[in-house]
């Protein structure tokens, strides 16, 4: 079962890894709630700076889903959302 992205929004780039010219890929295990919203986080990134990590979590925390139905009846979804922070070039 896939969960129903209806509102994203991007992370902000942290400011100091921007100055720095880093970039990263972070992966977050993130429960969709049974009302389309996403409540748990854990990084699957342990090489993330904790920076990346802090502004995926903060940029998926306003992303909303259309709730993920079973049988007709709104379920949680366990999933895996991929950010990735890059720079211009």
């Amino acid at each position: 079962m896939t969960a129903n992205l209806v509102k994203k929004v991007n992370p902000v780039y942290p400011a100091d890894m921007k100055s720095q010219g880093l970039e990263a890929t972070v992966l977050l295990q993130t429960t969709i709630s049974k009302e389309g919203v996403p409540s748990s986080f854990n990084s699957q990134s342990p090489d993330a700076n904790p920076e990346f990590v802090s502004a995926a979590i903060e940029a998926v925390k306003e992303w909303r889903y259309k709730p993920t139905l079973l049988n007709g009846d709104p379920v949680e979804v366990l999933t895996t959302i991929t950010i990735n922070f890059t720079l211009e070039k």
